[in-house]
């Protein structure tokens, strides 16, 4: 999925006197507490840590409340949306009007009836639950727990809020696209298959035929077969 990433970040963490006997801990629970919260330091939100302490001692800080500062080396995962960035999601709730995701389990997403293709209609279910299924391929459908990809319109950095867009031809069902990807490459690889002698054996829906290294069309030994039964 895009939008993750990983940095390196050089950091000095200021730790009450009070904390002293324990600065390990003391700073990872400052750390800790940047977590699941964006940080316009690193431009994205902090989702896990590493730390590595550069200093085996902490500097006190001079002044009116007087601190530790400790030297580290922090390893981060980041969570970092732009628009037209491509993210999965679990679907929690289908409307007419919307489609609600849960985004790695903490930010939400939504993605509104016009940002959805018109590929997609919507149809409630005997039991009140709603989905939009697509005319085109009716095994493609959006629903409660459905995985989709879906494209980035904008991120709220205070909320973590995402709107998102299914207007992409890449983006619904995660498994319906897989499927489809596959199917896909099965088909190009089936269409065609070259022969030890050097000839391409193209297929047809009825018959197949073999192009030699003169140009000149044959039919091939399978289709002479079929004739003669």
């Amino acid at each position: 999925m895009e939008g993750i990433r990983t940095g390196e970040a050089d950091l000095v963490v200021y730790v009450h006197p009070s904390q002293s006997r324990n600065i390990n801990q003391a700073v990872l629970r400052q750390l800790s507490s940047m977590l699941l919260k964006f940080s316009e330091i690193f431009d994205g939100v902090v989702l896990a840590y590493e730390v590595k302490f550069q200093d085996k001692l902490a500097k006190i800080i001079t002044g009116v409340h007087p601190y530790c500062g400790v030297r580290l080396k922090a390893e981060l995962l980041l969570f970092s949306p732009k628009p037209d960035m491509l993210l999965e999601g679990k679907v929690v709730k289908v409307t007419q009007e919307f489609i609600n995701v849960i985004v790695l389990g903490f930010s939400s997403a939504v993605i509104s009836a016009e940002d959805i293709r018109d590929e997609f209609r919507h149809r409630i279910r005997k039991h009140g639950e709603g989905l939009y299924f697509s005319k085109y391929h009716k095994q493609h459908m959006i629903k409660v727990g459905t995985s989709i990809l879906f494209t980035v319109k904008s991120l709220d950095e205070d909320m973590l809020h995402i709107s998102g867009s299914l207007i992409a031809a890449h983006t619904g069902s995660k498994s319906w696209l897989d499927e489809e990807k596959r199917n896909t490459k099965m088909y190009s690889g089936n269409k065609k298959r070259t022969q030890p002698n050097g000839e391409i054996e193209m297929q047809g829906h009825e018959t197949a035929y073999s192009i030699d290294d003169n140009r000149a069309i044959k039919k091939s030994k399978k289709h002479k077969n079929a004739e003669d039964c």
